[in-house]
């Protein structure tokens, strides 16, 4: 039943991806030959008014096909047809590409309004507490409001938590130190070099043990609205940073997961966790594939986007010929970025890994 489970949350967050191709385009008045949800052989087709929906063999990927996507018109062509999406003006164009991620940024918002609403009380970012043999207590004090950690500003607690678990700066004594910025009785102040003590994980890698605790409040409209658009912004730049750290090598292509991988931890969160970890990582997907979308990467939508600014400051479009091989580039290195990953994911289900 996990597994089912799995499927359907990769299913819909893939389906709304495309439905906001596919309404942004029809609002724009072009021509949808295609809708697709998944990759491979055709199980079902149904032809709809003038779009013909298709349901494929592998539940990984979708997608959206426009009259007249590849290549470029001429005027007798736009005359011809006129609903083609390259006859589109470049506005147009735009909104169709830019539609898909952004549908995936708004269900991730949903998703997370909607775990705020089971939560009892919301988290915040002050200090309530600190826990017995607590070290940063000598620095920070209970009422303080966080603001930055070594630079990083904070919107939530799990910025805070990401932030302490992601350093490895150490003074003599060999506690992680940090630089907060705090506000104490309503002054911003910069306290240097916090110290955290540090715990041994499983795998043999020390991190912070986080030593005091944060305050909660509780709900009302303003607060979970709030509480929900911070959460989403964060979990927005926590992927950015990642894919940065990962750029910079602080992490390796193993420690990447793909369908499988994720596929998992769905499983994992419907089997054994509350159903506020369930949303979390449900929301963690889906705002993953709409970030991940809008990057200037080849064969994604954000590279689409980029060509048509540069159509814009052109004013001509670029060759299709080029554009096309860029994109079928990027694709190939995607795919074999996708192998690698899948055969990383089918180890890791063999071994324990996840």
């Amino acid at each position: 039943m996990s597994i089912v489970i799995a499927i359907l949350v990769f299913c819909v967050i893939i389906l709304l991806h495309e439905f906001g191709h596919y309404i942004a385009a029809k609002a724009c008045g072009i021509f949808v030959k295609e809708f697709a949800l998944g990759m491979g052989p055709a199980l079902l087709r149904k032809k709809g008014k003038e779009t013909e929906f298709v349901l494929r063999a592998i539940p990984v990927g979708g997608f959206c096909a426009f009259e007249g996507e590849d290549g470029t018109a001429t005027e007798e062509e736009k005359l011809q047809n006129p609903r083609a999406f390259n006859a589109a003006p470049v506005w147009k164009r735009m909104i169709v590409i830019l539609a898909g991620p952004l549908m995936n940024l708004v269900l991730g918002f949903i998703v997370v309004l909607i775990m705020m609403l089971t939560m009892k009380y919301l988290p915040t970012t002050v200090i309530h507490s600190f826990e017995p043999q607590s070290v940063s207590s000598e620095y920070l004090r209970a009422g303080d409001k966080i603001i930055s950690v070594d630079g990083l500003p904070i919107f939530t607690s799990t910025d805070i938590s990401y932030k302490l678990q992601s350093s490895d700066r150490k003074n003599a004594e060999g506690n992680l130190v940090f630089d907060f910025k705090v506000k104490r009785d309503g002054e911003v102040i910069t306290i240097p070099d916090v110290e955290f003590m540090t715990i041994e994980r499983q795998d043999g890698s020390t991190g912070v043990y986080f030593d005091f605790i944060i305050l909660a409040e509780e709900k009302t409209f303003t607060s979970v609205i709030g509480a929900s658009w911070r959460e989403s912004c964060s979990t927005a730049r926590l992927i950015i940073m990642t894919l940065v750290d990962l750029i910079r090598g602080k992490y390796g292509i193993n420690e990447l997961s793909g369908p499988i991988g994720v596929g998992t931890v769905i499983s994992d969160a419907v089997k054994h966790y509350t159903l506020e970890d369930f949303l979390y990582i449900v929301s963690l997907i889906t705002i993953n594939l709409g970030v991940f979308n809008l990057l200037p990467i080849p064969a994604l939508d954000g590279a689409r986007f980029i060509f048509l600014i540069v159509e814009l400051i052109r004013r001509k479009p670029t060759k299709p010929e080029v554009e096309g091989m860029v994109h079928f580039v990027g694709m190939a290195a995607l795919l074999l970025l996708m192998i690698v990953v899948t055969f990383n994911d089918i180890r890791k289900l063999f071994t324990g890994g996840f």
